[in-house]
């Protein structure tokens, strides 16, 4: 049987409620108010039941609830939730990973003890900045003193896997302010940092004002710099940078973003979510109502598609790039059947040739040029199977 048809080992979960929606933000999220909080997670548990009678699993290795922002779920909420999550996906692996998205701001202490009593073990906080005017006008809501006593109630519960999320190449900063903001995440010595660079996405405020010469984003050459300062700094401090934005202290690796990376198989659950399970992907409706009023008679399928060898092939090159040991021959090769050079020939030589991909002695992985332009080199997979 090949790999890519196993029976997923991951889970991913979407809450699609926020606080507030921020500038840049285009994920599927609306403002909590008025939102109909528990007929959402009731047809999440709907859809949880139907999928499983689809796709029975087997031992879960990885959960990871996402947003939106999952904890602004009250604490009685996040309790429902969570034991729902565990009745549908009943066995998890002596070392589950249990993932869970949170802003600094919505997480006291109460609400903490839920998540921990619920099985969530690691919490990846969405911080962004450690200067309170960028976070002002990037338009989150919380403030520095929230990420402080955030952390602070999490190390009080018992939480000792937690990482941060960062963002570089926002309007106005420097790697000067970028250099204090790395200094601040690194004094709580976490175990993970993930670090993304600004895409200004159609649909959010941001590329309203890009569009009207309004938003005053850093030159290339300054956000090069920044990434530059970023890498240097993490791995001086004892991080290693094991994906594009991606930085952890040995063993704290993201297991389940690592699911995605290798092209595994991995369920989703919740409006907008998306999944790949049995070689096929699948998309689900956005919209909180229709979402709910789809599981009351089907799954709640916006699309699914068969994914063809082909297109299998480039996903497992593309996504596996990311991750800076590359990807493997022989991981190719049991999924595939086939060696990379065989289907990817002539792309592996010319991206050798410029210097963006580097032979290793079991394939394949970026080089030092080819992390900056890492969207290059993954867009020459595109269409490039060579038929043999």
């Amino acid at each position: 049987m090949m790999q890519r048809h196993q029976t997923p080992k991951a889970v991913y979960v979407h809450i699609p409620f926020c606080t507030n929606k921020c500038h840049y933000c285009d994920f599927n999220s609306y403002v909590l108010k008025g939102q109909p909080v528990m007929d959402y997670l009731d047809a999440l548990e709907r859809e949880m039941e139907r999928t499983v009678r689809a796709v029975p699993p087997g031992e879960i290795e990885t959960i990871f609830v996402g947003g939106g922002t999952p904890t602004v779920l009250l604490p009685d909420q996040m309790e429902s939730f969570l034991r729902r999550v565990k009745c549908y996906f009943p066995q998890w692996s002596g070392d589950l990973e249990f993932s869970m998205e949170a802003n600094p701001g919505t997480t006291d202490l109460e609400k903490l003890q839920a998540m921990k009593e619920g099985g969530v073990n690691r919490i990846s906080f969405g911080v962004q900045s450690f200067d309170n005017k960028l976070l002002e006008e990037i338009g989150r809501i919380h403030n520095t003193d929230d990420v402080y006593r955030s952390l602070e109630n999490a190390a009080k519960i018992g939480f000792t896997n937690m990482s941060i999320d960062l963002m570089f190449g926002l309007p106005k900063q420097t790697a000067e302010v970028m250099r204090s903001t790395l200094k601040e995440a690194l004094a709580f010595d976490l175990k993970h940092y993930s670090i993304y660079s600004l895409k200004v996405e159609e649909n959010t405020l941001f590329h309203a004002l890009y569009e009207r010469g309004q938003l005053p984003l850093p030159e290339e050459e300054e956000e090069q710099k920044m990434f530059q300062l970023i890498m240097e700094t993490l791995r001086e401090a004892g991080y290693e940078q094991y994906e594009i934005s991606n930085f952890a202290k040995p063993g704290y690796e993201s297991r389940h973003n690592s699911m995605y990376w290798r092209n595994q198989s991995y369920y989703g659950i919740g409006a907008g979510a998306h999944g790949y399970t049995y070689g096929r992907r699948h998309v689900n409706i956005k919209g909180v109502q229709p979402y709910i009023d789809a599981t009351k008679e089907r799954l709640p399928q916006l699309e699914c598609i068969e994914v063809s060898e082909e297109e299998a092939m480039e996903d497992f090159m593309m996504v596996g790039l990311r991750l800076l040991r590359g990807v493997k021959s022989s991981d190719f090769a049991a999924q595939f059947g086939r060696l990379p050079e065989v289907v990817f020939g002539s792309v592996l030589d010319r991206l050798q040739e410029k210097r963006l991909l580097e032979a290793t002695e079991n394939g394949y992985r970026l080089s030092e040029q080819g992390i900056w332009l890492g969207n290059e080199v993954f867009g020459e997979f595109l269409g490039a199977v060579e038929q043999k």
